[in-house]
């Protein structure tokens, strides 16, 4: 095969997360920061509004696999609460605002952030010899800092993050997006994911080969999606890619 890129997973494949969206500190150190633009609620009016406009979000999507957007939360959020003196703040100020809160709120949830083994040097020794990109579940607000947080970030080109289309994995046409913008087509890239259902499957909807990186087993119970190759350490990618370089 010819083989010119690769795309990965980010969160239980390059990077190692833990987050908790129900640790009270994080509503009530928004509630505490919310008073200082004029909305006064208590810690859990903030959590039970903050997760009713996500569900919301979903609800009236209408895509099978629909993705919330954490800034446009936390907008209707300031828009619901907004007093007079949240709406006299200055207009830099309140259009800045939702990103703040969705940094905020991630980062007082995030309780770990680092590569799994080997992630760095494995990536080193591919990149001259491949585009990467990847495609991952998650917000912009959050996946870009993280990624530059780790060191990987350089590494990819496009970055391409359900949160900014409406519709997350298994949907083929999140990893088309980043076939297009590497200009590959289907089987010339490789796609590297821990969850057998929205990476694997995802990316052979898309027209792809899909490597399974059992070490997490996310989703595990799809045993009726066979992965096209199967690793449990990430420093064994390099012999993946040459099994598939080697196929006619």
């Amino acid at each position: 095969m010819d083989i010119r890129a690769l795309l990965f997973d980010v969160n239980g494949t390059l990077i190692d997360i833990e987050t908790d969206e129900g640790l009270e500190e994080i509503y009530r150190a928004i509630a505490h920061f919310l008073l200082y633009q004029g909305i006064s609620l208590h810690r859990w009016e903030v959590r039970d509004l903050y997760f009713q406009i996500m569900q919301q979000q979903r609800v009236q999507s209408s895509e099978m696999f629909a993705e919330w957007d954490a800034i446009e939360v936390w907008r209707e959020f300031l828009h619901t609460k907004a007093s007079d003196y949240t709406r006299s703040l200055p207009s830099e100020k309140r259009e800045q605002l939702p990103l703040f809160l969705a940094e905020l709120h991630r980062g007082i949830s995030r309780k770990r952030l680092r590569l799994y083994p080997q992630v760095q040097e494995t990536l080193d020794q591919l990149r001259p010899h491949y585009r990467m990109a990847v495609v991952s579940d998650a917000q912009s607000a959050f996946a870009v800092p993280e990624l530059c947080e780790v060191g990987l970030a350089h590494y990819f080109n496009p970055i391409i993050v359900s949160g900014d289309y409406g519709y997350r994995k298994p949907d083929a046409r999140l990893f088309q997006q980043a076939l297009d913008a590497l200009q590959v087509r289907p089987e010339q890239a490789l796609f590297l994911g821990n969850d057998l259902y929205r990476d694997v499957f995802g990316a052979q909807q898309a027209g792809m080969k899909a490597i399974f990186l059992s070490y997490n087993q996310s989703n595990a119970a799809y045993q009726n999606i066979p992965p096209d190759y199967t690793i449990s350490r990430f420093a064994e990618l390099p012999q993946a890619v040459n099994y598939f370089m080697k196929l006619e």
